[in-house]
């Protein structure tokens, strides 16, 4: 009996052996079966390696528009260089030019347009406040004989994109500007007039002349014109850019700061000059929002400061307040103009502190990107030849941190060959 045992434990052994190589035998099968079918049974392995890269960019892509939020805001700058017809001041050039800027634009990807209506206190269209922009036809105040701002809105929508208005507030002549003012320009207007309490109504400085801020007077005319804007066209927008009070120095507003300050009661405690300054924007600010807003609430307005918090506020811009503040603004588009490793203000620390600017939830935060520096072998020390994948990353980084759109500066470089490769690696995302 004992022996017959120990004789059966080997051969109980072998059997169980044998089945347990069965066993793993089947299950290797069935792994080697999946990994196929997996790879489409192609025995090929730079074919299998094929499927699976394109699975993962599948699965990356999708990732990407999971963070895309609806009615992503792609804009376009156009400023009024892009808009320049000095070859043949026609109404046919006009025409066929922007054409071209829409048709281009639409092809890369873009949904909106942001043009420039308003550089130097004038009008690209029929203004009852403005003269008529001398982009037109190279003379200030000259009736070009049609309505640019109607043909250019409805040539904008016919392509289903937006149309944002852009103005300058306050300037009125850039200091290196050979620009003649027409006698309908509001700084001839107060200047030969025989009101001299209008006189500092318009502010010289550094060769350069604006709008002052300071006064209510001031303020209606810039509403009037926004006002007449939004009654008169189907504009999606109005934008104000980043040029406020254009200097710190005190000789800018000292009329109308000294005013205030006399004017003031016993016990009232005087403003200092930059919360006079900051005063005098926030209040223009909102009076423009209310004015576009009493016309048609679906309106956007919004304004693009500098990124350079520092400098806004030195400026009077007080971004703090309208990225928190109901009845400011729509949206903020800071102005992000800077590389990855920009050495004096990275793009991300940048964009975070806006982030954290941009608070109120009526209030939406786009990105302004630099297009015109993509490839630049000089912007930001050299630093956009680090990569050409940078705006491509930017927009990317705001996709994942609740950006509600970009705005790209500027038309002129979407199709140059300083741009070309980094504009290339941008529309694989900008399309998704």
């Amino acid at each position: 009996m004992i022996i017959r045992l120990k004789n059966a434990v080997p051969v109980f052994l072998a059997v169980i052996i044998l089945i347990a190589s069965i066993i793993v035998s089947m299950i290797l099968t069935r792994q080697n079966s999946i990994y196929v079918s997996s790879n489409q049974t192609n025995a090929d392995p730079s074919s299998a390696d094929s499927s699976y890269s394109s699975q993962t960019s599948s699965l990356a892509s999708q990732n990407l528009s999971d963070n895309i939020p609806p009615n992503e805001m792609k804009a376009l700058w156009v400023p009024y260089m892009s808009l320049d017809i000095s070859s043949d001041f026609s109404e046919e050039n006009f025409k066929q030019h922007f054409d071209t800027i829409v048709t281009k634009s639409k092809q890369f990807g873009f949904n909106a347009l942001v043009v420039h209506i308003r550089p130097f206190a004038d009008s690209l269209y029929p203004s009852e406040f403005f003269p008529w922009s001398h982009i037109l036809t190279g003379t200030q105040g000259s009736d070009p004989g049609f309505d640019p701002l109607s043909y250019m809105v409805s040539k904008t929508h016919s392509q289903n994109m937006q149309f944002h208005a852009w103005i300058n507030p306050l300037r009125i002549k850039s200091p290196s500007s050979s620009l003649a003012l027409s006698d309908s320009n509001y700084y001839n207007i107060w200047k030969n007039d025989s009101d001299n309490l209008n006189d500092d109504y318009v502010s010289y400085f550094d060769g350069g002349l604006y709008f002052n801020p300071a006064y209510p007077q001031v303020h209606q005319v810039i509403v009037s014109g926004i006002k007449e804007i939004v009654t008169n066209y189907d504009v999606d927008g109005i934008q104000f850019d980043d040029y406020f009070y254009p200097t710190e120095n005190e000789s800018f507003d000292k009329i109308a700061y000294d005013n205030y300050k006399n004017n003031l009661t016993s016990d009232a405690v005087a403003l200092d000059l930059l919360s006079f300054r900051i005063n005098n924007i926030n209040s223009l600010v909102m009076a423009c929002y209310n004015a576009i807003k009493s016309v048609d609430n679906s309106v956007v307005f919004g304004i693009s400061p500098q990124c350079n918090v520092e400098n806004d506020l030195k400026m009077g811009a007080d971004v703090y307040t309208w990225g928190s503040t109901t009845g400011y603004v729509d949206y903020l588009c800071p102005q992000l103009y800077l590389s990855l490793d920009n050495p004096a203000l990275p793009f991300y620390q940048a964009a975070d502190q806006w982030q954290n600017i941009v608070t109120n939830e009526n209030v939406k935060l786009y990105y302004g990107l630099a297009l015109y520096k993509a490839g630049s072998v000089d912007a930001d020390m050299g630093t956009w030849q680090d990569s050409n994948t940078i705006l491509k990353q930017q927009v990317e980084y705001g996709r994942s941190h609740n950006c509600d759109g970009f705005m790209f500066y500027s038309y002129d470089y979407l199709d140059v060959d300083q741009t070309r490769q980094e504009v290339k690696n941008l529309m694989d995302v900008l399309k998704l």
